[in-house]
């Protein structure tokens, strides 16, 4: 005796097509809504100068930046000691003997970091140029 009826059930399909347009509409939103630029870890306020001219400071190899805070020296974004900056320095020479280095310091750096890092330069055998990064002061307009 059977009081219920069996009916053969098929198991529900999944529609996949549905599916990945959704994946691909959520895909897309988030490239969109993804910011791809970099902000520095630091904040700089760079010197001005009224004689700077346009120079190779944006095409050097090596950057090091120097902070007004410790930690004060920065290759790159790695920050480096005294000590450890001239071997990372050799080791770039060793590896690129025309390397070149940039300097960008903050305006309130100690100096006494600006010649540690020259001699470190001068003492890992850099060559070529040396450069500063420096902000272009404004022109002031005298209107009377």
């Amino acid at each position: 005796m059977r009081f219920t009826s069996r009916k053969n059930r098929n198991p529900p399909t999944i529609i996949l097509v549905s599916l990945i347009d959704v994946l691909i509409v959520l895909l897309i939103f988030l490239m969109v809504s993804t910011t791809f630029k970099q902000y520095p870890a630091l904040k700089l306020a760079l010197p001005e100068s009224t004689q700077s001219k346009k120079s190779g400071a944006t095409e050097a190899n090596l950057v090091v930046t120097i902070s007004k805070q410790p930690p004060y020296l920065f290759l790159g974004t790695k920050p480096v000691t005294d000590d450890s900056l001239e071997a990372e320095l050799a080791a770039a020479v060793a590896r690129n003997p025309q390397v070149t280095l940039a300097i960008r310091p903050d305006t309130e750096a100690p100096f006494g970091q600006i010649v540690k890092v020259m001699n470190a330069a001068k003492a890992a055998r850099i060559k070529s140029s040396l450069s500063v990064y420096i902000k272009p002061a404004q022109e002031k307009n005298l209107l009377r």
